[in-house]
């Protein structure tokens, strides 16, 4: 089968008993009938990832003590304003 996009030859692989077919020049993928359905009931079925983990900053600032929180969008916590 040729890819519909650059007329590449399609590559079948398996991914957890799902055939895929993807292009190895433009990385496209096409599913054939039903094969959306099984990963779709595959990943319903997989337990969730799990939460992030903390990773340990705190509001103190370099003299020990801790910051009072201004209010501001994401970007004020990313860089000092």
């Amino acid at each position: 089968m040729k890819c519909p996009v650059d007329g590449t030859t399609l590559v079948i692989t398996d991914r957890s008993g799902v055939e895929i077919d993807y292009c190895p020049q433009c990385r496209g993928v096409w599913l054939d009938r039903g094969e959306l359905d099984k990963i779709i009931d595959r990943s319903a079925s997989a337990p969730p990832p799990p939460p992030p983990q903390s990773r340990g900053y705190d509001d103190r600032d370099d003299r020990g003590g801790y910051r009072k929180k201004k209010r501001g969008g994401f970007l004020e916590d990313i860089f000092d304003f």
